[in-house]
This record gives C-alpha cells, structure tokens and sequence, in this order.
C-alpha cells in the first residue's frame, strides 16, 4: 500500500520506494528510506499529506506519496 491509503494516526514502516532518480534522491534525503517508521498526522482529502518521521514533519503532494510503499503497524 501507499500513504496515499493510510489514515490519520496510523504507524507505517517504509518498504520500498518507486520512481526516478531525482524523486528517490529527495525521499531519502528527508529520512523516508526502507525500514523508516513513520506515523501520518493529517490525510485530508486533496490536500498534502503530513507525516512524521525520524524527529521531522514532512509535507507530501499525494503523487510523491503514491511511489512511496508502506506496511501499516497494528498497535
């Protein structure tokens, strides 16, 4: 799945990352690489997507989340 799919206050661990070099490079310069655990604090409909991970929050456009693979964290 996405972060596009995931829903507020949900945990997530990062699988995989899907795109170009130039949308990779950026992703893991923020801290979103395979193994990085993340909780969304806002999935507003139409909106940036706000998450938080490694000590930062990070705004994502819906299509950067769309390449971004997650596995959901049952708490």
């Amino acid at each position: 799945m996405s972060i596009n799919e995931l829903k507020e206050n949900a945990e997530a661990v990062v699988k995989n990352l899907h795109g170009d070099q130039r949308f990779i490079g950026r992703s893991t310069s923020i801290g979103l690489t395979p193994g990085c655990k993340l909780s969304v604090i806002k999935n507003d409909k139409n909106r940036p997507i706000l998450i938080y991970s490694r000590d930062t929050m990070i705004s994502l456009g819906r299509s950067e989340c769309a390449g971004i693979e997650v596995e959901e964290v049952k708490r």
